[in-house]
């Protein structure tokens, strides 16, 4: 059989179809690599205390990828399970989204090799929002879904931050891990992804940042902490007025699992029932983060289906998204 560049005819995803009254998430998924690096070993290399990170970041463990843990592969793992969580098929998906910014190189993309890996016929392209990422990428789903453009699309995050960080740095080392999660968003009669309430603050680029001469995260924590746990409140404010919900009907408040101190300052805005604080046990997971403690939240009980869920992603950039969701 001939393999040779052009001897397949492309597949064209181009039917017709009419504009969707809303968008919802049918289905989550997650992949969690099976290390777990306590915090005796993190805080070894980085020549700190344990005791010192869980108090400065309230992470107890992180999961580290393996050599055969890929961004693309652990996306896709994270992809089958939307897909099995929401009792879908492959060929539902028409538009792949992945968020990360660990990819190893910028060509080739991300997301065209996990709709291969998961034979999904679809058009697929990587978003770089950092930590808010998957925020954002939901955003853009629920727009092509509502439009028409697409009739299903996957949102996978997946971020390999050891790539990127020294195990030496205590300001990243220790914080820093791997993961991936995903949502498949399909047509719905009813909106259950809201409008999202978003922006950018380049002035604070510098902040969070891989010098290209380096190859490696750098991070003024004290200013980041300051402008997440003190300045986003107006967009957790926006999402709720978007949305058209009142902040004490929402049974979940999902932020970006960057530091534990930071979602207490952020949770004292809101009266949710459940806080995710997957940090605990997951890290920093970058954009991975908010679906990650997504995911271990319905898990774990403390949201069901319908429930409407605060997610709140921000970082590098600066990046900052929001958005109410009705839970799979």
């Amino acid at each position: 059989m001939d393999e040779s560049p052009g001897s397949r005819q492309a597949v064209v995803n181009a039917n017709r179809r009419p504009p969707s009254a809303g968008a919802r998430v049918a289905g989550l998924g997650a992949y969690r690599p099976a290390r777990v690096v306590d915090n005796e070993e993190a805080a070894a290399a980085a020549s700190v205390d344990a005791q010192w990170i869980e108090q400065r970041v309230g992470v107890r463990e992180r999961r580290y990828a393996e050599v055969a843990d890929t961004v693309v592969s652990m996306a896709a793992e994270a992809g089958r399970a939307a897909l099995k969580d929401a009792g879908a098929d492959a060929n539902q998906v028409d538009t792949v989204i992945l968020a990360t910014c660990s990819m190893p190189s910028p060509m080739p993309n991300g997301a065209a090799q996990v709709a291969a890996a998961l034979s999904c016929p679809a058009a697929g392209f990587d978003l770089n929002a950092a930590c808010s990422g998957f925020n954002h990428g939901l955003a853009v789903a629920d727009a092509l879904v509502r439009a028409g453009t697409s009739g299903g699309v996957l949102v996978v995050a997946a971020e390999r931050m050891t790539d990127w960080v020294a195990p030496q740095d205590r300001d990243t080392g220790p914080i820093f891990a791997d993961g991936a999660a995903a949502a498949l968003v399909l047509p719905s009669s009813e909106p259950g992804i809201f409008p999202v309430a978003w922006g950018s603050d380049g002035t604070k680029a510098g902040l969070i940042a891989i010098p290209a001469a380096t190859g490696r995260m750098e991070i003024q924590g004290r200013k980041v902490f300051r402008w997440a746990a003190n300045a986003l409140t107006p967009v957790v404010d926006a999402a709720c007025d978007l949305a058209r919900i009142n902040p004490r009907d929402l049974k979940a408040f999902v932020p970006h699992q960057a530091n534990l101190r930071i979602i207490d300052a952020q949770a004292q805005h809101l009266d949710a029932p459940a806080i995710a604080r997957d940090i605990t046990g997951s890290g920093n997971t970058c954009a991975a983060s908010v679906p990650l403690a997504l995911d271990a939240l319905r898990r774990s009980g403390e949201i069901t289906s319908g429930d409407p869920v605060l997610l709140f992603g921000f970082g590098a950039g600066l990046t900052y998204a929001a958005q109410i969701v009705l839970c799979p």
